[in-house]
């Protein structure tokens, strides 16, 4: 028997409280670009040893550290003084059972696609430095033969993972105004860059979205050329506001600009790592893609840890999706929030605890839905190496 233990939860709904604070940072953002390079470099990992040796081996990418470069923006070009450095440091087998992996040039390659795929404008060739300081790690046979056997891993540590559910208005807001403005925005306004944080302060029932959007100096001629796309932006936001809320949403963007001084957020390659802005992994969004004062968080870093038996990875997808499919499965749940327990060298589908607070609907009681919210956690406690394969199938963003 699993120990899963399921209790009311006495706390203000976040939807009921008067103040509510909720921040992303884009896939642009220094801290998002070194959790993106992080995850991007684990997966092509555990593919390769997948391909070599037919099972994930040890490794750890979640140390990868982004030192901002210099640029020169002026409107129409502007160009990049220093390079960027990024340092691909942490953990990865490299010798297996007699057979060798380049760990170090699979991860570099990684890195570079990464870039080249979320980035228009930054060139991973020739406006970044990659350093790639992957340490020796080993992964035991045995380990390896137990997995192939079917048996489940064992937890490399003693760790948490936390998860709620569902989503508050402003949360789901803040979440897909900075997906959009990646996906639709960028893809019609060439000067749009990637690195965009939006941050939302909830006043009762007033939204205020602060974004700060980066933009890029080749594509515009002057600052009234900048404003215009300034002013597209807030329209852009404001129309699509309203799929998510029908609370007032003030818009807020770039309000660190000063006209009169001519000095707006211009980049030459649409983030601002390229001057200032270092970024490390986990220092950003949670792996359900926020920020989230007000709620229950893991301060675990998920991109880049490896998706076998890092427990500060699988855990925190883990109670996310436990509390997703709990809030959706049984009903007169208002709010759920999951956490779970490891206790290193124990297997990971055995968490010493698996908690689940509920604050239950109006004239619903926990006690009547607690063995239905038990069966949706022993269920993907059973199946937990669904979460490995999904990871590495780049199915579960982890930022």
């Amino acid at each position: 028997m699993r120990n899963i233990v399921v209790e009311e939860l006495v706390h203000t709904p976040i939807e009921e409280q008067k103040i509510e604070i909720v921040e992303r940072k884009g896939i642009g953002h220094p801290d998002s670009l070194a959790d993106g390079i992080a995850e991007a470099m684990s997966r092509a990992l555990c593919k390769e040893y997948m391909k070599k040796v037919g099972a994930v081996l040890h490794h750890n990418t979640d140390e990868t550290q982004i030192v901002a470069g210099k640029a020169k923006p002026s409107f129409g070009g502007g160009e990049l003084i220093q390079p960027i450095y990024i340092l691909l440091v942490g953990r990865a087998t490299k010798y297996f059972d007699g057979i060798d992996i380049p760990a170090d040039r699979i991860a570099l390659k990684a890195a570079k696609e990464y870039v080249r795929e979320a980035m228009r404008y930054l060139n991973p060739e020739t406006d970044v430095i990659f350093d790639v300081r992957l340490g020796e790690g080993s992964t035991d046979l045995k380990d390896v033969f137990e997995r192939q056997k079917g048996k489940v891993p064992l937890a490399n540590d003693t760790s948490f993972g936390i998860g709620y559910a569902p989503l508050s208005e402003t949360e789901n807001l803040v979440y897909n105004v900075e997906r959009r403005i990646y996906e639709e925005f960028r893809k019609k306004e060439k000067a749009m860059g990637e690195d965009v944080k939006v941050m939302a302060l909830r006043e009762g029932d007033v939204i205020k979205l602060t974004v700060a959007a980066a933009m890029v100096v080749r594509h515009l001629s002057n600052i009234q050329e900048y404003l215009a796309v300034k002013e597209e932006l807030s329209s852009f936001i404001k129309d699509i506001a309203n799929e998510y809320t029908e609370r007032k949403v003030e818009i807020f963007v770039n309000t660190a600009d000063d006209v009169d001084r001519g000095v707006v957020y211009l980049t030459v390659t649409g983030t601002s790592a390229e001057s200032g802005d270092d970024g490390s992994v986990g220092r950003g969004n949670r792996c359900n893609g926020l920020i989230t004062p007000g709620r229950p968080m893991s301060m675990e870093a998920t991109s880049g840890k490896n998706p076998i038996n890092h427990v500060g990875k699988i855990y925190n997808i883990l109670a996310n999706l436990i509390a997703k499919d709990c809030y959706e499965a049984v009903e007169g749940i208002k709010e759920v929030h999951v956490r779970i327990l490891s206790q290193i060298g124990k297997p990971i589908d055995q968490p010493k605890v698996c908690s689940i607070q509920v604050i239950p609907e109006r004239g619903y009681s926990v006690e009547s839905m607690e063995s239905r919210i038990k069966t949706v956690a022993d269920e993907w406690l059973a199946e937990i190496t669904k979460v490995t394969e999904m990871v590495i199938n780049g199915e579960i963003s982890t930022f």
